[in-house]
């Protein structure tokens, strides 16, 4: 594992200190490394967050959280991938995603 990759795992539950949250800004593309049994199938790129889709039609996503654009449920910023819970409780199988400067739309 190379520094500054991201694990995707299940998020627990980060401070409310949303302002004291610092979320690391990478300008170049950096490896992400993801257990062997998840493959990516699309990826999307807000103006301070990311969004994956795997193959198995779960959705991951990080970056800055502040207006809930990572489906969380919170305004929680990650610099980890964590997936959204809430679309797997309702057995969505996530097709497409598109993130918008503070939005996220997932088609499912």
């Amino acid at each position: 594992s190379s520094a500054g990759s991201t694990k995707l795992m299940p998020c627990q539950e980060q401070p409310a200190a949303e302002d004291a949250a610092f979320i690391s800004i990478q300008a170049f593309p950096a490896l992400l490394d993801l257990p062997q049994e998840l493959e990516v199938s699309a990826v999307s790129c807000g103006s301070r967050h990311t969004a994956v889709v795997t193959r198995g039609g779960e959705l991951y996503t990080w970056g800055w959280g502040k207006y809930g654009q990572l489906g969380h449920g919170n305004n929680t910023s990650s610099d980890r991938a964590c997936r959204v819970e809430h679309l797997v409780a309702k057995g969505l199988r996530v097709e497409e995603v598109v993130c918008g400067p503070w939005t996220t739309y997932v088609r499912v």
